[in-house]
């Protein structure tokens, strides 16, 4: 539990440290990296803390867990040097990619509702032999390279592209979505899932954790806004 942040109490380093299980040397640290204000100095030198030093600590600790630690550490900069509209700033930015990570989500579970299954390839295909396959034309496969969705080798020796067996199903799984009406700039954050976790059936096992984590992740951000305000309290009143 907290301090009396009212009161004029000296705190050690190891003070700070064994409230959270750090070493003495974690928590200088992060007053030289201006995550914790100055401390105080005595007259042999050494560091006096206080129960504003403990908020801070406890603040940014709570702040990791939602934003990660460098904008969590650049968030307690900026109140800490008295920018505190650049601190709200880093936390919309975060809240913003959070936003942005579920509508990922959405439409990576839309698209594999949609899905039909795709066979197993082997072995390597050229441009032509893939189009036909697929019926489209050889510039519709060079126009979802550029977009991102495929990535082809090129052969040493005549430069040709060389779709491998994940490229054709990543055109495979395109083409069914662009006949569902998928836009391309919505396929690409599919594509990049299912390369991620190694094919389209691993990717429907982690949907549901991929969900946990989110929300998870926006717990966070609120326990460490919870956090950041009591610190902002006793931060500003002492200025």
């Amino acid at each position: 539990m907290g301090r009396n942040l009212g009161s004029r109490e000296r705190l050690r380093p190891v003070d700070l440290a064994r409230e959270h299980g750090l070493s003495t040397q974690a928590v200088r640290n992060y007053e030289g990296d201006g995550i914790l204000p100055a401390a105080e100095r005595g007259p042999q030198g050494y560091r006096s803390y206080t129960p504003v030093h403990a908020q801070a600590l406890r603040a940014f600790l709570a702040l990791v867990p939602g934003h990660g630690h460098a904008t969590a550490a650049s968030i307690m900069r900026a109140v800490n040097q008295d920018a505190v509209e650049e601190a709200l700033r880093l936390i919309d930015e975060s809240h913003a990619q959070l936003l942005d990570d579920r509508r990922t989500l959405q439409v990576v579970a839309a698209a594999l509702r949609d899905l039909e299954p795709v066979a197993q390839e082997r072995g390597d295909m050229f441009v032509g032999p893939l189009a036909r396959k697929l019926g489209v034309r050889p510039a519709t496969l060079r126009e979802w390279e550029r977009a991102g969705l495929l990535r082809p080798e090129r052969d040493p020796k005549t430069g040709y592209r060389v779709y491998s067996a994940a490229d054709v199903r990543d055109a495979k799984l395109t083409h069914q979505l662009r006949r569902g009406g998928y836009l391309l700039e919505r396929i690409a954050p599919l594509l990049e899932q299912i390369r991620s976790a190694g094919g389209v059936v691993p990717l429907e096992s982690t949907l549901s954790d991929w969900h946990s984590r989110l929300s998870a992740r926006g717990r966070a951000l609120l326990s460490g806004a919870a956090a950041l305000e009591s610190y902002l309290d006793v931060a500003l009143l002492r200025r």
